[in-house]
């Protein structure tokens, strides 16, 4: 394959709802570009993006994939993603490395809502993007209706290049308001270039028009020509357009059906004429001193934008030449951890097919393997440079569940593979929490994670489990309480003997220091000594004071004190979650000259605060999240049930482009599958978000549930 010049790559990722047709037109583009000399199917199971065996079992795209066709002397870098917003890491990943998005929206149905979860991302990355409007051979196509869908949620940045002819099973044809020409697709796959007819001319005329007048809008001397001559060259409008989607002010809407291969040539025409070149696009973020530009000639650097690990082949490593170029055998530096790497072999890629290249500039996106220190997120540069692209930003997960192996001996595998899969997906989180005492995974959704297990099942024939994720308790105090423990132990010799009286209460943030208190009608005066404020790694604070006068304890034994409460504060009283928010206070107790240790009054400590605990008015406190739901205005009602019987409180409702938005504050025991009851109820149509807010105290009745649950698995312990 030839060496592709920084002029002549265009990179697109093909973006849209699961079943609108993204695998599809990426197939006819690659038969249009003669890489492929026969086009696969979905339901065939052959086609060259989705390669893998669990895409196949299930019909979809579930990774990203890299493919390339050659074009009008132009290679177009091409990038299949999924269409399930469990997959959205996927989504994003390829947003990055391209300079263009093409939106593919099924004309059955119109925008959906995985739709608008891409459009929000590529506004967010302030990604140029078009339209194409598929599936309109279909018998139930609309046009029209998806048209005014199109409107709803991408405003008036939106013009039609084609309108169909004639949508539905016959659809052969489309007007083309670009180059003002009737488009026809013989059965035998040629193109007819032909007049409009006669009673398609004003409305074409009309959008024409309409074309044009969004082209000038971008160049000021293009809207002078416009104004003085009306109208403007093919050319000018060209350069127009190009300005437009280069900005986003502009998002052309075009005809395919990727299934009869119609529209699909005219399309990779605009994105070849049309599209953003790589070194007119924005160059990634960096912390480079000096401006990093697309240029060939220029010092090389690398932004590297997925990490895979295939079957007897080792890590592949996908990259964008952001800078410069590379060339087989090239030594570079990861700016990320400093240590050298070989780029030992080049390759272009499509699907599992790799071919090999010697070289590939600025601009153009290829693959290389086993580098040794480098992952997603990485960069490399060459000599003189010295500086990272910034990582790419990915969703917080709204999925979890614990994991473990079948075989417990196969713990260590598990965590190594775990490790392994976050490093290909940033959108699977893994924590070994030591509170929980169970490996947590996170994902994007039920099906999201159902497809790590069948890849640690299946190709690293690891037996796991998922089980319910415990939930992070917590456990604090509501009032004041009063109580005092002596440890006391004599067996033969040196015994043990420790006394201490101490007072508890909430912690509250700006409170002042404690100078009284009254308990049980006695009155307890303080005289602080020392304090300590403890940032507890779970969340909360504990503030220690100790004020001990008379020497009534030593000083050399607060701090064992302070460890026996920070062990209790470790494992609550009631249901052994971490405590937080108490103020202690030490105010008295008994030493003795020979027995008194660290170890009594550490106990005695210990003690004490835990029978003071029981008496300060205990509360556990869950973790509640913000939730955002994005749910279609037919399914409210049902929505906002599930919502209130999950415990909800719901705290906003708005609208945004055809959906409604829930905003509501959710505890986090109350989120379990809820991503597939809101799938199930929303027949896959909602989505939501959801980020930790706060810490609340739990109802009564669900407080007496978890004591109860823990005096049971206290007992069968």
């Amino acid at each position: 394959m030839k060496t592709y010049q920084t002029e002549q790559i265009r990179n697109i990722a093909l973006l849209g709802n699961t079943g609108s047709g993204k695998t599809s037109l990426a197939e006819s583009m690659m038969y249009e570009g003669k890489v492929i000399d026969r086009k696969g199917t979905i339901a065939g199971k052959n086609t060259v993006s989705d390669y893998s065996e669990i895409e196949q079992q299930n019909q979809r795209s579930i990774f990203s994939t890299l493919l390339f066709t050659e074009f009008n002397n132009s290679k177009l870098n091409i990038i299949d993603t999924p269409g399930s917003d469990d997959f959205i890491g996927a989504v994003i990943s390829s947003m990055y490395p391209v300079d263009l998005l093409v939106m593919v929206v099924n004309a059955q149905y119109g925008v959906e809502v995985g739709t608008e979860i891409f459009n929000r991302h590529a506004e967010r990355l302030n990604k140029p993007m078009i339209l194409a409007v598929n599936q309109l051979d279909h018998d139930k196509a609309n046009f029209d209706a998806t048209f005014e869908s199109i409107k709803q949620t991408f405003g008036k940045k939106v013009v039609i290049a084609q309108y169909p002819l004639n949508p539905g099973a016959s659809f052969d044809s489309f007007i083309d308001v670009v180059t003002m020409k009737m488009y026809k697709f013989n059965e035998d796959g040629s193109r007819e270039e032909l007049p409009i007819p006669d009673s398609e001319t004003d409305k074409a005329n009309e959008l024409h028009n309409a074309l044009i007048e969004a082209a000038a809008e971008n160049d000021e001397s293009l809207m002078e020509k416009y104004f003085e001559q009306g109208s403007l060259s093919e050319d000018e409008m060209r350069s127009g357009l190009s300005t437009g989607i280069k900005n986003r002010e502009i998002i052309p809407v075009f005809c395919v059906s990727a299934h009869k291969n119609v529209g699909t040539k005219r399309l990779m025409e605009f994105i070849i004429n049309v599209g953003p070149k790589p070194n007119h696009s924005p160059m990634l973020d960096n912390d480079s001193s000096t401006p990093i530009t697309c240029d060939a000639s220029a010092p090389t650097s690398l932004f590297v934008f997925k990490s895979t690990v295939e079957p007897h082949i080792g890590e592949i490593s996908y990259f964008r030449v952001m800078s410069g170029k590379v060339t087989e055998g090239m030594d570079l530096t990861n700016a990320n951890n400093s240590t050298k790497e070989r780029l030992s072999q080049l390759y272009v890629v499509a699907g599992k097919n790799r071919n090999k290249v010697t070289e590939l500039v600025a601009g153009d996106i290829g693959a290389t393997v086993k580098l040794k220190n480098t992952k997603t997120n990485h960069t490399l540069c060459g000599p003189g440079l010295d500086f990272t692209f910034a990582n790419m930003v990915f969703p917080d997960p709204k999925f979890r569940t614990a994991v473990k192996p079948k075989n417990e001996a196969e713990v260590e595998k598990l965590s190594e593979l775990l490790h392994r899969a976050h490093e290909e997906d940033p959108t699977i989180l893994v924590e070994h929490s030591k509170e929980l005492k169970q490996i947590i995974v996170s994902g994007q959704g039920e099906f999201h994670l159902n497809i790590l297990k069948w890849q640690l099942t299946n190709l690293q024939k690891l037996d796991i489990e998922y089980i319910p994720p415990r939930i992070p308790y917590r456990e604090t105090i509501t009032k004041v309480a009063q109580a005092d423990y002596r440890h006391k132990k004599q067996s033969g010799g040196a015994g043990q003997f420790g006394e201490v009286h101490l007072v508890i209460e909430p912690y509250v943030e700006g409170a002042p220091d404690p100078v009284k208190y009254k308990v049980n009608g006695k009155e307890i005066n303080l005289n602080i000594r020392g304090k300590e404020e403890i940032n507890l790694e779970w969340g909360g604070k504990l503030v220690f004071y100790n004020c001990i006068v008379g020497g009534a304890i030593d000083a050399r034994f607060m701090p064992a004190i302070l460890k026996g409460i920070m062990e209790k504060m470790e494992e609550g009283p009631l249901t052994g979650s971490y405590a937080r928010d108490i103020r202690v206070a030490v105010y008295d107790g008994k030493m003795h000259p020979v027995d008194s240790n660290e170890i009594s009054f550490k106990l005695a400590g210990r003690n004490a605060f835990k029978n003071a605990f029981k008496e300060a008015g205990p509360k556990i406190m869950e973790p509640v999240y913000d939730v955002e739901v994005l749910v279609p205005s037919d399914r409210m009602g049902d929505v906002m049930s599930d919502l209130q019987n999950r415990r909800a409180i719901i705290m906003g409702m708005g609208s945004d482009k055809g959906f409604e938005i829930i905003n509501a504050k959710v505890p986090l025991a109350e989120l379990n599958r809820y991503s597939t009851t809101l799938s199930s109820l929303t027949s896959g149509r909602a989505t939501y978000t959801m980020k930790f807010a706060s810490y609340e105290q739990v109802p009564s009745d669900v407080q007496e549930k978890l004591l109860k649950a823990y005096q049971e698995q206290e007992e069968e312990d």
